[in-house]
């Protein structure tokens, strides 16, 4: 059996899909209840309470673990998910534990590979779903605020991240691996949202923020620490989050999705 955390997201949900698909059993872990695929069973739990997890974890064998505030008990999470026998683990990470040398990052994948003797680190860059954020201006006035108008970087399909996340807790070649998730080629913010008015069939306007601006606006839904990070890499991304990683493809065992391909599929919530 496999436990999904995270199971409600844009990654959780597709993977329980995938999951199930593949004739697994799944327990997808969330505070409130969620419809679910047949083969899936929801357990509500919350990261905050490690120990509360246990009846999640128990005769499962496999999990991922999603953990989406760093200041989340992860080492208590990994032992308990451990002493109930989970032998592999597939961690979301992040590329800047690489690209950043973040040390919080980097402390939360050493607790998981120290800790079972099977598991696989998945690092994204920007996830094309952050577009997203962009909607309610799109759908209002057919304008986007966005700082950085023409730093390009290569976004990630959120449903790529679930497909490498189901071939690494159903396949055993994808253990003990690193790997570095980002899509085909590098698009600008001005070629995003240039792409959602094709979409629409017309015109989007993009006004480009100062990067003071965008820290006020984001700030109100993230961390501000969490903000800087983001616009450190989207501002002054270094060689490496500038660049299509081959490791997509290893993890995949296909060619990532482009933004497009993840415009066209979500472009109802730009309408």
């Amino acid at each position: 059996m496999i436990v999904v955390t995270g199971s409600t997201g844009n990654i959780g949900r597709p993977l329980l899909d995938a999951l199930t698909a593949a004739g697994e059993s799944v327990t997808a872990v969330s505070r409130n209840p969620i419809s679910l695929p047949e083969g899936a069973r929801h357990f509500a739990g919350n990261l905050n309470d490690p120990e509360g997890l246990e009846p999640a974890f128990r005769g499962a064998d496999r999990l991922f673990l999603m953990i989406p505030d760093p200041a989340l008990p992860v080492s208590r999470i990994v032992e308990t998910a451990r002493a109930s026998g989970i032998r592999r683990i597939v961690l979301l990470s992040s590329q800047r534990a690489q690209s950043r040398q973040d040390p919080v990052l980097t402390s939360m994948e050493q607790t998981v590979t120290g800790s079972v003797p099977e598991w696989t680190v998945l690092r994204p860059g920007g996830f094309a779903s952050n577009a997203l954020l962009w909607a309610e201006s799109v759908r209002s006035t057919r304008t986007v605020r966005a700082p950085f108008a023409d730093v390009g970087l290569p976004p990630i399909d959120p449903a790529d991240i679930a497909a490498a996340a189901a071939a690494a807790l159903l396949e055993d070649a994808h253990v003990g691996r690193y790997y570095t998730l980002n899509g085909p080629a590098a698009v600008t913010p001005r070629e995003q949202v240039a792409a959602i008015g094709h979409a629409l069939g017309e015109p989007v306007e993009l006004v480009e923020q100062t990067r003071e601006e965008s820290f006020a606006e984001l700030s109100r839904i993230w961390p501000p620490a969490v903000v800087e990070k983001t616009l450190d890499a989207l501002g002054t991304p270094t060689d490496e989050e500038r660049k299509p990683s081959s490791d997509t493809e290893l993890a995949l065992g296909r060619a990532p999705r482009d933004f497009t391909d993840w415009v066209a599929r979500n472009i109802d919530a730009f309408r």
